[in-house]
């Protein structure tokens, strides 16, 4: 047949997958730019000899890339998604049974973030013809039921393709979810092991170059009425600024707005990046681990004008940030579910850029008065005080984490990103890190994945070459999430991809530590340290003899070791800048006091204390506990 070519199911994907472009503006790149893949029995056959095939015969079709561990592989691509707006992304194949298994927590991560991944799980035979194969899953009620399954709920799209000919349907729909800026998440293609290298007769036209353009809706114009006469009534607006800002690529607009109107803008861990720190309008950070400045002045704001922000526990500092008896949400976001939140009843569904835009031109001329600029001016720069003293020298042996945070953003590049995902370092960094560059900072907060910041690193480093450009990406981790997930430091070597990595070691779980302290559980089980057989618990002073430089060293690193001293944070300004004058990826150890806290920002979590309990420092914090949640609002509208 001339209008066909003869192919494997999984040949057709790849071709398929290499010719898929998405266009946004002026920009055009590749959809999936790439693949990694952990091989076993339920795809060796299919997509590892499908990409085989493509490496001989055209080695730039579907770039290969190899990985250590199968949630790894979509941590990469998220990180890669970052770096691209959401534009492009990279597949991940795995086998079947445990390897598909470890890539649900990361697909939950991508499906959270609103960040796309492509995965490409194996499954078990279509035929049955081999029942019970290989790490198959075996549910007597329902023989069909496999662990690829589970990624229903975690993904924004998923089938599985059962014969040959579902093939087209079922990729054509994948891209669609892939691209959309409002369902795009984890999309999962199951596969099965037979399926996959079965024989199709593919049209041509399916393995054709396909363009997919992001959609930038206008704000329809009685919604944008209804938002712009709230905020020419409102005498104190604040703007809360997501991700959707900068996957619009939207911070010009922003920019644009707020020096014309004066509004303060407080960042989700999403938002970072949208205005540079020293901004006027811009306060940082804002919820549970805002600065003082932002929640502040989010406290008394009578107009909250949303944009591209989910508004999550965190945002809101569970529903205390807010504390107007009558404050309103003007909330713009490309996707229904989150415009509505909070009751609002000033929903603008549309693109952050157009919406930015169209704001701009209908509130010429009306800017906030005089009296809050001034409040908005002292407020933070109280607050970059604060900051310049958690930073200074302290001279202790042991440092806290804000002078380390202080020490790494003194010696960084204006255009350098930082990573982050879990523990207390988000916090400390939503806080205090000095975001200079509209994609210098990424701390995946969704999900928060303890495991994250490694590949999603080395994730964002490839995002960034693929766009030719070489600036340095920082991990900043710790311990405890370094212990979680940290062989694709293997990956790095291997590929020779230069990121750099810091680690802070305080020998436990900080963030929890602090956590458990404050709900009065005295941070029981969050320190490591050798098991007290008498008392029956690891609280003992016995730290445990783990040498954490010595295994990155072992992955083939260059590694620096800072030594406890008086001049650590010196040592560690000087290896940072060692690191950046180097090739090659840097492993850089410092150990840390985990109990130098970063400066308040009088932002509240809500995470329940028991009510009752025979311990005095719970009776303690339930007490506190129910002070802070009296300040809880519904925020109806």
């Amino acid at each position: 047949m001339a209008n066909t070519k003869t192919m494997t199911v999984s040949q057709a994907l790849v071709e398929f997958l290499a010719h898929q472009w998405t266009v946004d503006g002026d920009i055009r790149e590749r959809t999936v730019a790439g693949m990694f893949g952990i091989f076993g029995h339920g795809n060796v056959a299919g997509i590892g000899q499908a990409l085989k095939q493509a490496n001989v015969e055209q080695p730039d079709l579907m770039p290969y890339y190899q990985a250590r561990n199968e949630q790894a592989m979509v941590h990469q691509a998220v990180g890669y998604a970052r770096m691209h707006r959401r534009r492009g992304t990279l597949a991940s194949a795995a086998s079947v049974g445990p390897g598909a298994a470890n890539m649900l927590t990361a697909a939950a991560l991508a499906t959270s973030n609103r960040l796309p991944a492509l995965l490409l799980p194996s499954d078990t035979f279509a035929t049955r013809v081999s029942d019970p194969v290989l790490q198959q899953l075996e549910h007597p009620h329902d023989p069909g039921i496999q662990v690829t399954d589970a990624f229903r709920p975690l993904s924004t799209f998923f089938d599985r393709v059962q014969r040959p000919e579902q093939l087209y349907s079922i990729a054509l729909g994948a891209m669609r979810v892939l691209t959309d800026p409002v369902e795009t998440g984890a999309v999962t293609i199951a596969l099965p092991e037979d399926v996959q290298a079965e024989r199709i007769e593919v049209p041509l036209e399916f393995l054709q170059d396909r363009e997919w353009h992001v959609r930038r809706p206008l704000p329809e114009r009685a919604a944008l009425a209804r938002a712009v006469a709230a905020i020419r009534g409102a005498k104190r607006p604040f703007i809360v600024a997501g991700g959707g800002v900068l996957y619009s690529g939207a911070e010009d607009q922003l920019r644009t707005l707020v020096e014309a109107t004066g509004i303060p803008v407080g960042t989700s861990q999403a938002g970072g990046g949208v205005l540079a720190w020293d901004h006027p309008q811009y306060l940082g950070g804002v919820g549970a681990t805002g600065t003082l400045a932002a929640n502040r002045i989010a406290a008394e704001a009578d107009v909250v004008i949303g944009i591209g922000t989910r508004y999550s526990d965190f945002t809101t500092a569970s529903r205390t940030a807010f504390q107007n008896p009558d404050v309103v949400f003007v909330n713009i976001n490309i996707a229904s579910f989150d415009a509505y939140k909070h009751g609002s009843q000033l929903p603008v569904i549309a693109d952050a850029r157009e919406a930015l835009a169209e704001l701009s031109i209908e509130l010429e001329g009306w800017e906030i008065t005089s009296e809050h600029t001034e409040r908005i001016t002292r407020e933070k720069a109280a607050w970059d005080a604060s900051v310049d003293a958690a930073f200074a020298p302290s001279g202790l042996a042991l440092p806290g984490q804000p002078e380390i945070i202080g020490a790494v953003q003194a010696a960084s590049a204006p255009e350098d990103v930082i990573i982050q995902a879990a523990g207390s370092l988000p916090g400390d960094l939503h806080k205090l890190w000095r975001v200079r560059d509209p994609l210098g900072y990424h701390v995946e907060y969704a999900f928060s994945c303890m495991g994250y910041e490694i590949a999603g690193g080395i994730g964002a480093k490839r995002g960034l070459l693929a766009d030719g450009d070489d600036r340095d990406v920082i991990v900043m981790v710790g311990d405890g999430s370094y212990l979680m997930l940290n062989t694709e430091l293997v990956t790095a070597v291997a590929e020779g991809i230069k990121v750099i990595f810091v680690l802070i070691q305080n020998h436990g779980y900080a963030s929890i530590g602090h956590l458990s302290e404050s709900v009065g559980s005295e941070r029981f089980g969050t320190w490591y340290r050798e098991y007290d057989p008498g008392a029956r618990n690891f609280q003992g002073e016995q730290i445990l003899p783990v040498d954490l430089a010595a295994n990155a060293r072992s992955y083939g690193l260059d590694v620096i070791e800072i030594e406890p001293g008086a001049s650590a944070i010196d040592d560690l300004s000087a290896a940072i800048a060692t690191a950046k004058a180097s090739t090659a990826s840097t492993f850089i150890h410092i150990n840390s006091d985990p109990l130098i806290y970063a400066p308040d920002g009088a932002g509240w979590w809500d995470v329940p204390v028991p009510e009752v309990s025979t311990l005095a420092s719970t009776q303690h914090a339930r007490t506190e506990y129910l002070e802070q949640q009296a300040r809880q609002r519904p925020l109806l509208g």
